[in-house]
């Protein structure tokens, strides 16, 4: 097996008319099976539709590992000078500190492998698009499991989430989350800001909640959850918060894969079973199940109303806005 610092020849990749160097090929990214730099490039070619449509036009933060993911990882937002000239960015704006950054902005498969050249692992998009990076137009329901809670009861509350979906009249998209929870995706007309985007799905995260108590916990500050239950983290909808996209890699020693999957495999799925080794064949075998993700638009508007009774009842925002989410 070779190093994870090893050195070895460059080799070109051919990704439809572009040619992309790939340096230190060799090199073991991920330890548990010792699949290397060169194997994490074949996967997203693997996957490559599939890749391209989670990214599309998104503005996109790359968590790299130049050393492998044993080693330290850099988050990366700024696209560094000296990338090649068909490599597409946006600007996005930063209100807190007034500045901006040019991020990498999808629109071909070559970008995302030269990304993984720059060492990029984790590819975390903002939910809205060059178009209007102000008006997202992907609503993120994270369900992430505490410490002390099992899978069965992500299980358990991701069929109460599709079903308030079911009673909005909205289509989710679920994938795992490459770590220990659930990840739903709702596409939406992108005619709202973040706070509202962020306030409705406050609203559909506590609707959950009046519907599964034993399961569910709301409360944003971590040390005062209920360690047994699954957080409906409705901040990851705030400016700037990104989680991993569909079928990005995670910086783990398995290499587990964000994947999409069929609301009928939600009982016998097992996110760790799903990685750099397995995903391709199961992508061939599927094809990208969030492929129609863009014909199935939700109008938010329903839950801003579930948000406005709830405000008239006494419920109060708890907070959190510029606080991480986990993106477990």
């Amino acid at each position: 097996m070779a190093s994870s610092k090893s050195s070895s020849p460059a080799v070109e990749i051919e990704v439809g008319d572009r040619d992309v160097r790939i340096s230190n090929p060799d090199r073991v990214y991920f330890p548990a099976r010792g699949e290397t730099k060169l194997d994490l490039v074949n996967y997203y070619l693997s996957v490559g539709d599939g890749i391209v449509n989670a990214l599309r036009e998104r503005p996109c933060m790359l968590h790299r590992f130049p050393e492998g993911v044993a080693g330290e990882k850099v988050h990366q937002k700024r696209v560094p000078h000296g990338a090649p000239p068909w490599l597409e960015t946006v600007r996005v704006h930063f209100p807190r500190y007034n500045r901006t950054a040019d991020e990498l902005c999808v629109t071909e498969l070559a970008q995302v492998i030269w990304a993984v050249q720059m060492s990029t692992v984790e590819f975390h998009p903002w939910n809205s698009r060059r178009a209007d990076t102000e008006k997202p137009d992907e609503w993120r329901i994270d369900l992430d499991p505490m410490p002390d809670a099992p899978f069965d009861r992500v299980r358990r509350v991701a069929h109460v989430a599709h079903e308030v979906l079911d009673d909005l009249g909205a289509t989710g998209w679920p994938k795992t989350s490459g770590g220990n929870g659930l990840h739903i995706y709702v596409r939406i007309k992108p005619e709202w800001g973040f706070k509202d985007v962020r306030r409705a799905a406050l609203a559909f995260a506590r609707e959950v909640e009046r519907r599964a108590p034993d399961d569910v916990t709301t409360t944003w500050w971590r040390k005062d959850r209920d360690p047994a239950l699954v957080f409906v983290d409705f901040n990851q909808n705030a400016r700037d918060h990104t989680i991993a996209s569909a079928y990005s890699v995670r910086g783990n020693p398995e290499g587990t894969v964000s994947t999409p999957i069929r609301w009928d495999e939600v009982d016998d799925v097992h996110p760790r079973d799903l990685t750099i080794a397995t995903v391709p064949e199961r992508y061939a075998a599927l094809g990208d199940l969030h492929a129609g993700i863009d014909k199935a638009v939700f109008d938010i508007k329903p839950l801003l109303e579930w948000a406005d009774r709830d405000e008239r009842e006494g419920a109060e925002d708890p907070g959190g806005v510029d606080a991480a989410g986990s993106d477990a």
